[in-house]
């Protein structure tokens, strides 16, 4: 059962400052950069399909994993952190220590997922998957230096900085997505269109302590559809496309921003005039940018992504988390909850907004959102999970 704790641990993330000690014309949040990396995980994950080596479970534990870690060793300077993980023993000794600080709150999602996070660290870092994460989480970090960088071009560290980021990007040009994004500026181009969702914030008329931005958000929503999916033993196909349907259902907004909920019932068919809008801009700016073959997958991610659907025949058939429970909880169904990664969403906009108001907001437009949000699932159970439980921890 997910717990308050483990949902306030993760979204600590959003209050973590990146490039702290160098001048940035922008807020760099690792929220934000661990969103960013798995979206580049999935566009490098993709062209490593037929790999029998590769998993997207691995990948996207890996990346859960990953940040759980980042979180607890937050004041460790990279430089520090790469000089332990040369010493395997420090770095075992390291992990021990940061699974002993989440014991606590990892406990409740079961021994199984606890022995997982142990034993990710263990494994070697030559593996595919963890090469794909390991590549994605430089692009992230490089694309952020890049940002740093023309700010304070001369900088002290900048050119160390820079001379080690050329370095390591020869490491991966293994990889046939990175090789893909040194040929073709279409596929950076994707990276960097769905790099701005860092930098639209949500609720941006109210103030805020932390600011989310759309992307980070959707990270938090991906996290939390996939442990959802984990309670519910849901198979793997099913977790997958849970996931990145939470990481990507905020895609089109790059292109509309952020439109509140409120502002989108004001107006009858304003919603579906907004959705309709989306649709046309995904066809006219997303899509040409990446493979054709990806397009059903990404549509089903950002379009009508709150419907739980299954595939039947080669047709998509819309159909109901219980019932996917009961009868198309397979791989072969390539099913969806779109009504968990809902839920999900809801609950995550939920701990934005208590979360504001314990840091000292008073906006009545937070207050109602909160209240709003408890009194829809208080009472509602999806594929199982009680999720007035969850909202009860927050009493």
């Amino acid at each position: 059962m997910i717990r308050k704790a483990l949902l306030l641990k993760i979204f600590d993330a959003a209050y973590m400052q990146r490039w702290n000690d160098k001048i940035r014309p922008i807020e760099l949040i690792e929220l934000d950069k661990q969103a960013h990396k798995m979206v580049i995980a999935y566009f490098l994950g993709k062209f490593e399909e037929d790999n029998r080596d590769f998993n997207w479970i691995d990948i996207i534990e890996g990346g859960i994993f990953e940040l759980l870690q980042r979180i607890v060793i937050t004041d460790l300077k990279p430089p520090i952190f790469y000089k332990i993980k040369e010493d395997a023993d420090k770095y075992q000794q390291l992990n021990e220590w940061v699974y002993k600080e989440l014991q606590y709150i990892l406990s409740p999602l079961g021994t199984d997922f606890c022995e997982r996070f142990c034993r990710y660290f263990l494994k070697s870092d030559d593996t595919l998957n963890k090469r794909i994460l390991s590549a994605a989480h430089f692009y992230a970090t490089k694309w952020e230096f890049n940002i740093v960088e023309h700010a304070d071009p001369q900088g002290y560290e900048i050119d160390t900085i820079r001379k080690d980021l050329q370095e390591k990007q020869e490491r991966y040009y293994d990889l046939k997505g990175m090789d893909q994004l040194t040929k073709h500026s279409k596929y950076k181009n994707f990276i960097d269109l769905c790099g701005q969702l860092r930098f639209q914030s949500r609720w941006a008329h109210l103030h805020r302590i932390p600011k989310t931005s759309v992307l980070g958000h959707s990270l938090f929503v991906a996290i939390l559809s996939y442990l959802f999916s984990l309670e519910i033993k849901a198979c793997k196909k099913r977790c997958v496309n849970n996931y990145f349907t939470g990481l990507f259902h905020d895609l089109p907004e790059v292109l509309t921003r952020d439109i509140i909920s409120p502002v989108k019932r004001s107006v009858e068919g304003l919603s579906d005039l907004i959705k309709g809008y989306e649709r046309e801009q995904m066809e006219k700016e997303v899509y040409g940018l990446i493979p054709e073959e990806w397009h059903p997958e990404i549509r089903m991610f950002t379009e009508d992504e709150f419907d739980s659907v299954v595939t039947i025949s080669g047709e998509r058939k819309k159909s109901s988390s219980k019932e996917i429970n009961e009868t198309y909880n397979d791989d072969k169904f390539n099913p969806k909850d779109g009504e968990l990664v809902k839920a999900a969403d809801s609950l995550a906009g939920f701990i934005e907004a208590s979360v504001a108001i314990r840091n000292g907001s008073a906006s009545p437009e937070l207050q109602y959102a909160k209240l709003l949000v408890k009194k829809q699932y208080e009472r509602v159970n999806i594929a199982n999970i009680n999720f007035g439980e969850i909202y009860a921890d927050f009493d």
